[in-house]
């Protein structure tokens, strides 16, 4: 579905990724692994075409997008949850759900179903919301442009424990019904428990990419590439 081979990517003279390869099939969850400043976020920027790739390519399901406007690759199928959750601050919920509306599977009350708090505080603002409905609703938000693959970038970073087995909790559901993940986190105990691989990069290059029973199989991937 998604392919991104040999991604360069650059902020002014100070080159970030060099050569970047992965890829995410149809009903797949792949995680991108790194510590902190390494290049996830910059993988992101390049994929959406916020950020233009200096070399390589973006492709979903064979179609070259390299580089195209983030709405073109919005219109192409993929849908983002940003870092920092990024809602509009002065919509309620429910203006935030639909103005990103698309048809298809998801709707208003399916993304009520999934996080019932959101129903409940549909009337408030978006700067009303605590840190964890900012993520619900970031991630609601994106399921109702019905992707084909959602991407998440720090899924649950900031959250408090609770919240963060809510939204595994969500992304284990979103897989069952076969739908496409490419996620950014640093819990890699709660990642290996549903995806299906992991790409490991450090300094914007890829030095590890396996299943997840290679990454539970070989924990010095840990300690080299992930441990602070």
């Amino acid at each position: 579905m998604l392919t991104v081979e040999g991604l360069e990517a650059a902020y002014g003279d100070s080159r970030i990724l060099f050569g970047i390869d992965l890829h995410v099939k149809d009903g797949e969850v792949v995680t991108l692994l790194g510590r902190n400043g390494m290049g996830k976020t910059t993988t992101i920027k390049s994929i959406f075409g916020m950020l233009k790739p200096r070399g390589g390519r973006v492709a979903v399901d064979g179609t070259d997008l390299t580089g195209a406007e983030p709405h073109k690759i919005a219109l192409a199928g993929l849908g983002l949850v940003p870092e920092g959750r990024q809602i509009f601050p002065t919509l309620n919920v429910e203006e935030n759900l639909r103005a990103t509306a698309r048809p298809g599977k998801w709707d208003l009350a399916g993304i009520y179903g999934l996080f019932p708090r959101l129903k409940e505080r549909r009337r408030n603002m978006g700067n009303q919301l605590s840190g964890g409905e900012q993520q619900m609703l970031a991630i609601g938000r994106a399921l109702m442009t019905n992707p084909r693959l959602m991407v998440l970038d720090e899924a649950t970073e900031g959250l408090a424990p609770l919240i963060r087995a809510d939204i595994w909790a969500c992304l284990t559901k979103l897989k069952a019904e076969g739908e496409a993940i490419l996620v950014i986190d640093k819990n890699v105990d709660a990642l290996t428990k549903f995806a299906d691989r992991h790409v490991v990069i450090e300094k914007g290059r890829v030095v590890w990419t396996g299943s997840t029973a290679e990454i539970l199989a070989t924990p010095d991937v840990k300690d080299r590439f992930l441990h602070v």
